[in-house]
């Protein structure tokens, strides 16, 4: 745990089948204290790591999922190698029955390496089990995904949509900064990372303060909470959150949705293409185009298109999904020139 982090704030009580929607649209973090705590899974991990599994298990048909293997020096930190040119861990593809069979093992019956399965869509590696494990989400449309595994350590990242995470067995600590602490967390490659997303290369373990020196002002913004067994967190959109499963069975269900229309393409693209195409600008040129961005992008409101009449506005109107299709396909046709 890092030495100056709060708590995040608790809530208790709060009904699975009517979440608020001033919880599931917030813009703080907030633990729910005991929200899956009526989830089958959750009580037969109560019972045993072996119930759990056998749980999991009658969910089982033939699923493959892509699982990290990383070797017992790693001590579940999946990251990078040494220069950055790789990974510590190799990935392999694996019945998802053997994996819950080999996490079952006796203490000692395994070399002990680390094993990692992320963001598996639910229905499709345990399908049946949804119905019996759930929380309303109302109107959203969410996407459901399973996190299994052994004791790791999932370096901060942060993710486009809110993210609601339940605990359905063993224990976890969340560790989440605001977005702004972005030049805090020496945020690694932003187009080759260990599993799609951009992270620190902080080691928050044991931080290297003399090659990191920031992060002790990230420390002082940071938030902590660990979660067991029908427990649940909301994390808003573009928190950096820092993820360590503590158990030797660690199970999580997370709930993803967006506040924001279908058609939007993720903005790290938008990023990427700017880094490309503005950041190596003469001064004064990128000067303008920071004013264009603002302008058209982030201060933009009803007054930036108002001298056009309304239905030749186009891409500065209404958007609508032929429009964005047929400017993403022109977009696509310059980029494959």
């Amino acid at each position: 745990m890092l030495r100056n982090a709060d708590k995040i704030r608790e809530v208790s009580g709060v009904d699975a089948r009517a979440l608020p929607d001033e919880l599931l649209t917030a813009t703080e973090p907030v633990v729910l204290r005991g929200l899956v705590a009526h989830w089958p899974m959750v009580r037969a991990a109560l019972e045993s790591e072996q119930a759990a599994i056998r749980y999991l298990l009658g969910f089982c048909r033939d699923a493959a999922v892509v699982a990290l293997v990383g070797p017992p020096q790693i001590q579940g930190r999946f990251f990078y190698n040494e220069d950055l040119s790789g990974f510590n861990f190799r990935t392999e593809r694996l019945r998802l029955d053997a994996l819950l069979n080999e996490l079952g093992r006796p203490a000692g019956a395994t070399p002990g390496g680390s094993l990692y399965v992320g963001s598996t869509t639910l229905t499709a590696a345990l399908p049946g089990f949804h119905e019996q494990n759930n929380v309303d989400l109302g109107p959203r449309k969410p996407l459901i995904s399973i996190w299994l595994g052994n004791r790791s350590r999932i370096a901060a990242h942060n993710d486009l949509p809110d993210n609601l995470a339940c605990v359905a067995a063993g224990h976890r600590r969340f560790t989440l900064f605001p977005p702004e602490q972005l030049a805090n967390l020496y945020i690694g490659p932003l187009d080759f990372n260990p599993a799609g997303q951009p992270i620190s290369l902080v080691d928050f373990a044991n931080p290297d303060y003399s090659r990191y020196p920031r992060f002790a002002e990230a420390e002082k913004a940071a938030r902590v909470a660990e979660l067991g067994p029908g427990d649940a967190i909301f994390i808003p959109s573009m928190w950096w959150h820092h993820i360590e499963s503590l158990d030797s069975l660690n199970v999580l269900i997370n709930y993803w949705w967006r506040q924001s229309p279908a058609y939007m393409d993720s903005p790290i693209s938008a990023l990427m293409l700017a880094i490309m195409s503005v950041r190596e600008l003469p001064p004064a040129q990128r000067a303008a185009w920071k004013n264009l961005f603002n302008h058209y992008v982030f201060d933009a409101d009803a007054n930036t298109p108002a001298h056009i009449p309304e239905e030749a506005r186009r891409l500065l109107g209404t958007l609508s999904d032929d429009m964005v299709r047929d400017v993403r396909a022109r977009l696509l046709s310059r980029l494959n020139r």
